[in-house]
């Protein structure tokens, strides 16, 4: 019921806006052993590349081990441990087997009126990253800070402020060191339908860069949704996704250019099956 963690902030709108959009096919299966491994397999084809991915997955009381292989030989290992010695504390440690110095520590400690976040690299000058926010799940204002301990300068330095309510969410960001300020903004219009409007605006201090990206969705029924947005650089999107069947979802998405129509559209497709 806290305010959460840094990355959060903005995050309804985000999702609005951004989350299952695709122009790439993908397709992904996930089974589980007999002894509780689950075990996903992902194929993606994104231009004229086909990319692959295996992961299993234990869990064992607060303790999950991911591990990933993927087309390009690498294996990356995830263990996060819930519950680390105080309620509200997460350990996660991530690395890939045979490069030591990928190793990875974070640990996220989430508190009724607090949330943070700190990561660092197992090397010998590691970037340390450490992130928080204070307030309550309406209200909440944070920053993330990146330092180079091998420079000793920082890699990024961001804040934000959010409000939330049931049924509407608002941002104020900076980011990228200062140079972007960004506002977002969602709202839920109708519950009963997930109908929900929201916009997002950045503005980029070094060119007077400005994006403006407006989206929305709707529930057909309890298993489709539609999403659509366009930016003010005539870029459109749009998707459905069904869940045929549960945790099962076929989701369609298509881009065009309204300035360049004749260059065509993009199509991307994702299946996700799940027992």
């Amino acid at each position: 019921m806290g305010p959460g963690l840094y990355s959060d902030i903005g995050r309804r709108a985000r999702d609005l806006l951004y989350r299952d959009y695709q122009t790439d096919q993908k397709f992904s299966l996930t089974t589980y052993t007999a002894t509780g491994v689950a075990i996903t397999a992902v194929g993606t084809k994104r231009n004229e590349a086909i990319l692959g991915e295996i992961q299993s997955q234990l869990k064992n009381k607060n303790v999950t081990v991911d591990v990933k292989a993927n087309s390009d030989s690498s294996l990356l290992t995830t263990i996060t441990v819930d519950e680390l010695a105080t309620p509200g504390l997460k350990s996660i440690l991530n690395f890939v087997i045979l490069d030591p110095k990928s190793g990875k520590i974070e640990l996220q400690y989430l508190h009724d009126h607090a949330g943070v976040a700190a990561g660092f690299g197992l090397s010998k000058n590691p970037i340390v990253n450490v992130s928080g926010v204070l307030g309550t799940k309406s209200l909440s204002v944070g920053a993330d800070v990146g330092f180079d301990t091998a420079s000793g300068s920082f890699t990024k330095y961001n804040a934000g402020l959010s409000y939330n309510s049931l049924d509407f969410s608002t941002s104020l960001t900076v980011n990228e060191k200062g140079d972007q300020l960004s506002a977002s903004y969602y709202h839920l219009v109708n519950p009963l339908f997930s109908t929900a409007v929201g916009a997002e605006l950045a503005h980029r201090l070094s060119t007077a860069e400005n994006t403006l990206t407006f989206g929305t969705q709707h529930a057909l029924d309890p298993l489709t949704t539609v999403k659509a947005r366009v930016d003010n650089y005539g870029r459109a999107s749009a998707l459905i996704q069904h869940e045929w069947r549960p945790k099962s979802l076929i989701t369609i998405s298509t881009e065009v250019d309204t300035k360049a129509i004749e260059k065509g559209s993009k199509v991307g497709l994702s299946l996700v099956l799940k027992p």
